[in-house]
């Protein structure tokens, strides 16, 4: 997972000092070092939200409907584009363009994908005419803020699913076996055979992203912390958004798709933070306040 850190130099104040918790500050978490134990040795529940999915589809038929743009969907580290089968149909239904990556499986932040990432958003710009949204997955996420800075002016938002995308310098706060995967898989150093790239390095010093940015970040993701999956950013494009689940379970996660639907529903240049309502609005807030605030 590469190590990238968004920054505006903006001093936001603590996290989410609003008087509605679910309203998120574009400011960083506050949690400090490896996710729990419990919540890493039960990342299994993911199976429960893909069995609840069907459930909820009723609901989310109900989600605002898109304008038809283009949707790029990005998987994490060791997904393959089959991984992204629920958010794709899901997405279609409600009126987008989305597609996969067209890269195969994810093994690891490598320049050769990140510049076919590149092509790929360009590609899709120019033969539709209009500016693409990226949705990117765990490691996906890193992938998609690159592709976002990369080729700033084919690119309407980016939106992220428990992707690490604000490691400290210090390193990974992710698990030791997720770390250990990783150097087996995709490169024997690890992230830091990444992080030194020249193209990670000016990641790690440009300011945010010049377009809208939310975070989903779970208090209950047993492999990215909750400090990794968000950033520190401007408030009137950047957001932090909290979902209940599992990190394995966010690609099909109802309240997650739920949340997808109405970012990717806000008009071009004409962006506003998160606001839940309707149904799953008193839904959500109850699930966020279940597990406490943050």
């Amino acid at each position: 997972m590469l190590a990238l850190r968004l920054s505006t130099g903006v001093n936001c104040g603590d996290m989410c000092q609003c008087p509605s918790m679910w309203v998120m500050a574009a400011t960083r978490h506050q949690h400090t070092g490896k996710p729990s134990v419990a919540h890493s040795a039960l990342e299994l529940r993911s199976l429960l939200e893909m069995a609840a999915l069907p459930w909820a589809l009723p609901v989310l038929s109900t989600s605002p409907r898109g304008d038809g743009h283009p949707v790029l969907l990005l998987p994490g580290f060791m997904g393959s584009e089959a991984t992204l089968v629920a958010l794709k149909l899901f997405l279609r239904n409600r009126g987008y363009a989305a597609e996969t990556w067209g890269l195969g499986r994810n093994v690891g932040f490598h320049v050769k994908h990140a510049a076919a990432l590149e092509q790929k958003i360009r590609h899709l710009h120019g033969k539709t005419g209009r500016k693409v949204s990226l949705v990117g997955w765990s490691l996906g996420g890193v992938f998609a803020v690159y592709g976002a800075d990369r080729v700033s002016e084919c690119v309407r938002n980016v939106i992220t699913l428990g992707s690490p995308i604000s490691v400290d310098a210090e390193g990974s706060a992710s698990p030791p076996l997720v770390k250990a995967m990783y150097r087996l898989i995709a490169h024997p150093m690890g992230t830091q055979a990444h992080t030194h790239q020249p193209s990670a390095k000016k990641m790690r010093q440009t300011m945010a992203l010049p377009m809208p940015l939310s975070c989903l970040y779970s208090l209950g993701d047993g492999v990215v912390p909750p400090q990794e999956a968000t950033v520190d950013g401007d408030p009137a494009l950047h957001e932090n958004i909290r979902v209940p689940g599992s990190h394995v379970g966010l690609g099909f996660n109802a309240v997650a798709m739920w949340i997808l639907a109405d970012r990717l529903s806000q008009p071009d240049g004409a962006w506003r933070p998160f606001t839940p309502s309707g149904t799953m609005g008193v839904a959500y807030r109850w699930l966020t306040q279940v597990g406490g605030k943050g």
